[in-house]
């Protein structure tokens, strides 16, 4: 509605200048034809004081080169004062009821004829009401409460993404920044998952159902509950790179009868290759007494209505993590630790807890520096067990399987991870698989080869 008002404002202005141009054109010559041919509106007083001189005298006659030249005085028979009026008598005596100077001639009120430019209204005024009249009908569409019957034209201003497919699927386009890529010139998996939970608190804005907390509903938010992540697991094809514009899909369901499920599916904007596909479960907590909590019938109300039954994993991993140091079927495994990992303030989120994907960076932390350097994270299930807090201290075992423990780095590798509490309480149990980084060209764009890196 605003580009309209702009572009209206700025056809009036420019007719209203063209208009002002037009308009003074004719009336300047109007006065240049009256200088040399009275009209039958002019006067010869007006005539006289259009010729007055810088000092207010009046010259008796204007020849039309511009000089004065005196007229031959008529025979003094002929000369008669065309003012000269009988006083009247009063009592026998002539009394003078003229107060003005003899020499001054009586002023004509004068009038400028009606013409069709003098008729014309005044152009800022009825500039200054259309604006007026524009704004006020976009405010009040602004301010109107409409629901489409079709979710698919529902498209935030701002960038925040659309709803699409009937309502069921959210969508939103990011582009990879430098700030966002590693070592090896492609986006981190921590940038891939923090994309994945923005379009997750997109989706439930977008969508009206955004309460007082932190992705919560209405009626989550007036009994003090909110969302914890339970599991996740993602599938990594390829990684972008700096400038690659990535467009997340998510969409949710149910997981049981308290659970959510939240699925993803990454694809280039471009190409549309598929990068990732990851799956969750989402359950309820309360956030006073940090207990979990069942789904109220009202909140199951209020998401129903999104519940999509596509799943982008089909091929979910169900069985349970097994903690770091067991083997896999009798294959040497080695495993590394590293200690001392403290929150900080800016890893927390505004449920007073650390948000989810900084436990992923921390699980990498005892990973050892070959694997990282050599091979890239294929896919990941991470399955949180107890809530994190800023004052905890905890520390992070990964165990290495496969042939990179022979030395080598051509074949994939699985991990075990275990993030725990010095004390010993068990944070977050992860699994991991790892594949040989690709040379530049097969697959990822902006890859090169991996002794480079």
């Amino acid at each position: 509605m605003g580009i309209y008002v702009l572009l209206l404002s700025l056809v009036v202005l420019n007719f209203e200048q063209f208009w002002t141009q037009s308009r003074s054109s004719v009336m300047a010559g109007s006065l240049a034809a009256s200088a040399f041919f009275h009209g039958p509106g002019s006067s010869p007083a007006a005539s006289a004081r259009s010729s007055k001189n810088t000092t207010g005298e009046l010259p008796e006659n204007l020849s039309v080169r511009g000089i004065v030249a005196k007229p031959n005085p008529p025979p003094g028979a002929m000369q008669v004062k065309a003012q000269a009026q009988a006083l009247p008598k009063v009592n026998g005596t002539k009394v003078n009821l003229k107060t003005t100077s003899p020499d001054k001639e009586d002023i004509i009120p004068y009038s400028a004829p009606k013409t069709f430019y003098n008729q014309l209204p005044d152009w800022s005024m009825l500039l200054a009401a259309v604006t007026t009249i524009f704004l006020a009908a976009e405010k009040q569409w602004t301010l109107l409460d409409w629901k489409p019957k079709k979710p698919d034209m529902l498209v935030d201003t701002f960038g925040f993404g659309r709803i699409i497919q009937d309502g069921l699927v959210f969508r939103q386009n990011f582009l990879i920044r430098s700030y966002e890529i590693g070592a090896d010139r492609t986006a981190s998996i921590e940038t891939l998952m923090n994309h994945l939970q923005e379009t997750a608190l997109n989706h439930v804005k977008t969508a009206g159902l955004l309460g007082d907390g932190f992705g919560a509903t209405p009626e989550m938010s007036k009994r003090n509950l909110i969302w914890v992540v339970s599991k996740i697991q993602l599938l990594v094809e390829r990684y972008p790179s700096w400038g690659d514009m990535v467009q997340v899909d998510t969409w949710v369901a149910a997981a049981g009868k308290n659970g959510m499920r939240r699925d993803w599916h990454v694809r280039d904007y471009n190409s549309g290759q598929t990068i990732l596909r990851a799956t969750s479960v989402w359950v309820m907590m309360n956030k006073n007494t940090r207990r979990l909590s069942k789904m109220p019938d009202e909140v199951r109300a209020e998401i129903g209505p999104y519940f999509n039954g596509h799943s982008a994993i089909t091929e979910e991993q169900g069985e349970k993590l097994p903690k770091p140091g067991s083997t896999f079927d009798g294959t040497d495994t080695k495993q590394f630790t590293r200690k001392g990992l403290t929150p900080k303030w800016s890893d927390l989120d505004v449920n007073q807890h650390v948000n989810n994907v900084k436990y992923i960076g921390w699980i990498l932390e005892s990973a050892p520096i070959s694997i990282l350097e050599k091979h890239e994270l294929a896919s990941m299930t991470l399955d949180y067990r107890k809530e994190c807090g800023r004052d905890s201290v905890l520390q992070s075992l990964t165990t290495v399987s496969g042939e990179c423990v022979d030395g080598n780095t051509e074949s994939s590798i699985q991990c075990d991870h275990l993030l725990q509490l010095e004390s010993g309480a068990d944070i977050v149990k992860a699994h991991t698989e790892w594949r040989p980084k690709r040379a530049q060209g097969e697959g990822n764009m902006g890859f090169f080869p991996a002794e480079s890196a």
